[in-house]
């Protein structure tokens, strides 16, 4: 009897120690698999429609780099900081005709007074390519060790190129597919022939992080003045705000631009930007005065939300100072970029705007840049005190000398 009890007792332990030990394999297999379930779903910008704006935010490669980073978590962090090392700002210009001198002195600016390195898109006229190759390679090497260039030709659909090349001034229309072209770029700043850098490009570069979720380009008003504003007056088809919008300055981030749906007066249905361009154009040709500019302002007509205006101070035109001095933003802090639209470098129309390309044309790199550039134009712009322009041109060269006394304190520190 004794024999019997003791074998049920030691029955009764090894069932107690069996579902005791199947237990604890179920417990752990449940902390395991829900484990597995937080790290998956933890996984950032997966499905996140916010992350992903985020992710899209930053400018230049690196927004096409944090959004693999995103898809990628498994990448090492060390691996991720050397992708992430692109501080360049990402500047594109079209020239065709006679428009090589005018967008080499553009370049020359934007090198003169940047800080931190550029990449320059050059898109041209196949004649051109030649010469903006050896002009940028005859510049001294240390100035050639701070941008890098790609040179593109022009380049249309093929449906309607003709009437796209001589929409308004040759090639202009050209930036409308910028986003298009340079599928591998986030972010760019595009500007006109007849742009003067006075101050860091990177400086109008960061503006990109100030863009909402929703902002995908961002530009100067046409006028700040309606009482001389021309969209108000004349303009027959639609446009931005209450004077327009000029496009000779524009920040785009376009990875934004490329994934946006716009809505239009075409039709109910939202269209991608390349779905959106030629419709515009049928329908808005025998209306438009400014071609590209004209239809950029009737996409953010009716796109408010996606436009960041920045001041009148980073586009700064003879407008602003035609009549008087009407950019009040520049009053207090001086021209940041100066747009010398309808040819004033050229011409004797406004001597102000003449004096400042001429400087930077001029110049040598490697001279001293404040006897060399800003004594003479100083002196030149005595001599223009005879129109509205010229009694502002104070304006012209605050942040300018601001601008040369950086780069001559960071030389400085560099021969030390």
């Amino acid at each position: 009897m004794r024999c019997y009890l003791q074998t049920f007792l030691l029955g009764m332990i090894f069932v107690f120690f069996s579902f005791l030990y199947v237990f604890n394999q179920l417990a752990s297999t449940l902390e395991d698999r829900d484990g597995w379930r937080v790290k998956e779903h933890g996984i950032p910008g997966r499905k996140s429609h916010d992350t992903g704006h985020l992710l899209r935010k930053r400018p230049g490669l690196e927004g096409l780099r944090d959004r693999e980073e995103g898809l990628d978590s498994e990448r090492s962090s060390s691996a991720v900081k050397a992708e992430s090392r692109d501080e360049r700002s990402h500047l594109a210009v079209v020239a065709c005709g006679p428009r090589l001198e005018e967008t080499i002195t553009m370049l020359k600016s934007a090198v003169l007074f940047s800080k931190k390195p550029l990449h320059f898109y050059i898109f041209a006229e196949d004649e051109l390519h030649k010469s903006f190759r050896n002009t940028l390679e005859s510049w001294p090497w240390r100035v050639r060790a701070r941008f890098n260039s790609t040179i593109y030709p022009i380049t249309f659909p093929t449906e309607n190129a003709r009437e796209w090349k001589k929409l308004f001034k040759p090639c202009a229309s050209q930036r409308l597919f910028l986003p298009l072209i340079l599928k591998e770029v986030d972010s760019l700043l595009y500007v006109d022939t007849d742009i003067i850098f006075l101050q860091p490009v990177e400086d109008m570069w960061a503006l990109l992080s100030h863009f909402n979720s929703s902002q995908l380009a961002a530009m100067a008003p046409e006028h700040e003045e309606p009482r001389i504003g021309w969209y108000n007056r004349f303009a027959r088809h639609p446009y931005y705000g209450k004077t327009g919008i000029n496009s000779g300055v524009m920040l785009m981030n376009m990875t934004r631009l490329r994934e946006k749906f716009f809505k239009n007066d075409m039709t109910t249905v939202a269209l991608k930007w390349e779905e959106m361009l030629m419709p515009l154009l049928q329908k808005y040709k025998l209306n438009i005065t400014w071609g590209d500019q004209d239809l950029l302002n009737i996409i953010f007509h009716h796109n408010p939300e996606s436009l960041y205006v920045f001041p009148c101070q980073w586009n700064y035109r003879p407008d602003h100072c035609i009549y008087g001095s009407n950019c009040q933003q520049a009053e207090q802090e001086g021209v940041f970029i100066l747009h010398g639209n309808r040819g004033v470098y050229h011409d004797d129309k406004q001597p102000a705007f003449r004096a400042v390309y001429e400087a930077i044309q001029k110049y040598q790199f490697g001279d001293n840049l404040e006897t060399s550039l800003l004594g003479p134009l100083e002196t030149s712009l005595q001599t223009t005190t005879h129109t509205y322009c010229g009694r502002a041109s104070h304006l012209l060269t605050k942040k300018l000398k601001q601008s040369i006394m950086s780069v001559q304190q960071d030389a400085t520190r560099r021969r030390r």
